[in-house]
């Protein structure tokens, strides 16, 4: 039987090549007797694999049994697996069979095996070594033949190193490992999956299938999927019942998504401290000094243009924003930066002559700008008769920042 064959047989929807090997995996490994080991994370699927390896191999007419191990309580998870005598412990009536020995001839499946306490991880570690069990409150040692099938969406070996989980029955489950992938790295099965599940809530509940627009399409394959095929299923039976428009947009699609519907990409996140420790001396100040050339440059540029229109008042041309721009203290103070470079070894002098002739140009243009600031307050206090209330208003600037340039300059 093909991967398709087995596709069509299983009811799994989709063509990426991650889920066709788990697949091919799964029919491989199900002749024999081997456990599997199925991970993965919440949502992907995984009951399918053991099914699979059940239905394709030699117990498929024997008794196939899921045990979600995280829904029963740890009081008596060892009970319902290897089965009680009567009086074992309270409530005990009667006799029982446990999983194991109802199974025998057949496959169990385990889910969330990584959830079983230790004293039962002990008992299991005996079955897939000898199949031996022995019944709580029995002395009396038992055979069984299953196959064992586990699945798990817990990271295993960071569970062995917290001492929740042994790393001897890891070994011994994880025989042969399948990996589910999740619904993010499955690329154009996204969509697929959606329409399938569209289909089947329209039969269900007897209505029109929704129909995504193309902007909802592209937020639907950007989308993370935390919660996998479960929560693609979830979110549209939400949508069939809830919309009564049958055409979906992004907007709409986007009210159903519990976060941000861009993808996460994984990267590695650097620290901003590092990050900046990263760089040497030399390539941040040659940035502060570039950033700063072009920033005077520019105010030159407008000023030229703006002195050239009259010998009036020149501040009645210009705005508010730029004035500021004119007036700001960064514009105006001695860079510092740039003199650590003339105290820096002889070593680093040649690979820092250009900077040094920026550092120059820069303190040339200043001194000229400088002479174009006192030139403007002079005119604007001339033009309000002195009244620095209305002056400082006029230049687009604070009082205190006139007053300061007024006595730097000394104006009377």
């Amino acid at each position: 039987m093909n991967v398709q064959q087995i596709k069509q047989r299983f009811g799994l929807i989709g063509n990426a090549t991650l889920l066709n090997r788990a697949i091919e995996i799964a029919a491989q490994v199900a002749p024999t007797d081997v456990s599997v080991l199925v991970s993965g994370e919440s949502g992907t699927g995984k009951e399918s694999m053991p099914q699979i390896v059940h239905h394709l191999s030699h117990r498929k007419h024997g008794q196939y049994i899921a045990v979600n191990c995280g829904a029963i309580p740890e009081g008596t998870i060892d009970s319902e697996l290897f089965g009680h005598e009567k009086g074992a412990f309270t409530g005990a009536t009667d006799s029982r069979k446990g999983y194991f020995e109802v199974a025998n001839g057949g496959t169990i499946f385990l889910d969330e095996v990584a959830e079983l306490p230790l004293t039962t991880q002990v008992r299991l570690l005996r079955v897939l070594e000898t199949g031996e069990f022995i019944r709580v409150g029995s002395s009396k040692v038992q055979k069984t033949d299953v196959r064992i099938v586990a699945a798990t969406n817990v990271n295993i070996p960071k569970a062995i190193n917290d001492g929740k989980f042994r790393e001897d029955l890891y070994y011994r489950l994880n025989s042969v490992p399948i990996d589910m992938p999740p619904l993010r790295m499955r690329g154009e099965d996204i969509h697929l999956l959606f329409r399938k599940f569209v289909n089947d809530f329209a039969e269900k509940y007897r209505m029109p299938p929704i129909r995504l627009t193309d902007d909802a399409v592209q937020v639907l394959d950007r989308y993370n999927w935390p919660g996998n095929i479960r929560q693609m299923k979830n979110i549209v039976e939400q949508i069939s019942i809830i919309e009564t428009e049958r055409d979906i947009d992004a907007t709409t699609l986007m009210g159903y998504l519990p976060s941000s519907p861009e993808k996460q990409t994984p990267m590695l996140l650097k620290d901003a401290k590092k990050e900046t420790e990263s760089f040497s001396e030399r390539e941040i100040l040659y940035k502060v000094l570039f950033d700063l050339k072009s920033d005077v440059t520019e105010l030159k540029q407008l000023l030229s243009e703006v002195i050239k229109n009259s010998d009036s008042d020149v501040t009645e041309n210009l705005t508010p924003n730029l004035v500021r721009k004119v007036f700001a203290e960064e514009a105006y103070s001695t860079p510092k930066l740039p003199l650590q470079i003339s105290e820096k070894s002889s070593a680093y002098q040649e690979e820092d002559t250009e900077a040094l002739h920026v550092y120059e140009e820069l303190k040339e243009e200043t001194l000229s700008l400088a002479d174009t600031e006192k030139d403007l307050i002079q005119k604007a206090l001339i033009k309000h008769n002195n009244k620095r209330k209305n002056a400082a208003k006029e230049l687009g600037i604070s009082e205190r920042t006139l007053y300061r340039k007024i006595k730097e300059y000394q104006l009377s």
